[in-house]
């Protein structure tokens, strides 16, 4: 079997010749061009990133943190330190390879991409609260909601233990770190971002999170200036610059995500 290696371009979490060093002593080949599976290591935004860039069937290894602010890694399917035994049992073919929708994000009709897990619009530095209109049309559903807050996130089920779930982690007056929610695979959450005030027009309602069908489209623009922007298409950390008159669609992707889950190994997470 050949394996492409991915980790982290600035801040690797481990070094490149400790993992091929593993990989190897398993037989498992390094191969850049026409590998049978990526090994991600990193924290879920890594496995986010490669799980929207990469085609090949991914390993998302996490690695374990004694820090508060260290990756949780709840997209892992196992550990660093357990990985030897991992590739073992995939090199024997004890695993199955799951496939997982993406979400397809474009800005004024021009697509910018597929996200595995989640997209966000949200403010910028040089803002406070920003105001903007979500219109969701779908089968038998449209929904029409106006709101000001920090933004907007849409997730797949993939994405729904991360920032999607931060309404979970913040519950009395105490956090959670442990706490998320997961969605369905036919489903897509839609979640403000700490709204001032939330309105569904027609309904009287003021929502803070909610999920959609599979298969809905969600429009989202701005109603006042405000510097905005668009975050989870692209690697740089500014996102993309959303402006008054700009319309973000986000719609069912075209491509699929593949990750490696293990039959027969439970790791202890």
């Amino acid at each position: 079997m050949k394996a492409k290696m991915l980790l982290d371009g600035g801040r690797p979490k481990v070094g490149l010749a400790e993992l091929k060093k593993i990989l190897e002593q398993v037989g498992i080949e390094v191969a850049d061009k026409s590998a049978d599976f990526g090994v991600v290591v990193g924290g879920d935004g890594k496995f986010s990133r490669y799980g929207r860039t990469e085609d090949i069937p991914l390993l998302f290894v996490g690695v374990r943190s004694k820090t508060p602010t260290g990756s949780k890694g709840f997209l892992a399917g196992a550990f660093f330190d357990e990985l030897p035994k991992v590739l073992e049992e995939i090199t024997a073919g004890r695993y199955r390879v799951d496939e997982h929708r993406r979400l397809e994000v474009l800005m004024n009709g021009k697509s910018q991409g597929e996200v595995f897990t989640d997209t966000y619009l949200q403010r910028g530095a040089e803002s406070t609260c920003i105001r903007y209109r979500l219109k969701v049309r779908g089968e038998g559903i449209a929904l029409d909601d106006a709101a000001i807050g920090d933004g907007v996130i849409f997730t797949t089920s993939a994405g729904s233990t991360g920032y999607y779930s931060y309404p979970d982690r913040i519950k009395g007056e105490s956090m959670n770190p442990a706490g998320y929610t997961r969605i369905g695979r036919d489903r897509v959450g839609v979640c403000h971002v700490n709204p001032t005030y939330t309105e569904r027009t027609g309904s009287g309602e003021h929502p803070l999170r909610y999920t959609i069908p599979w298969g809905c489209t969600i429009e989202a623009s701005l109603y006042r200036p405000a510097d905005a922007r668009l975050y989870g298409t692209i690697d740089g950390r500014g996102g993309v610059k959303v402006s008054m008159g700009d319309r973000i669609t986000v719609r069912p992707g075209r491509k699929l995500t593949r990750i490696i889950t293990l039959k027969n190994l439970k790791t202890d997470k």
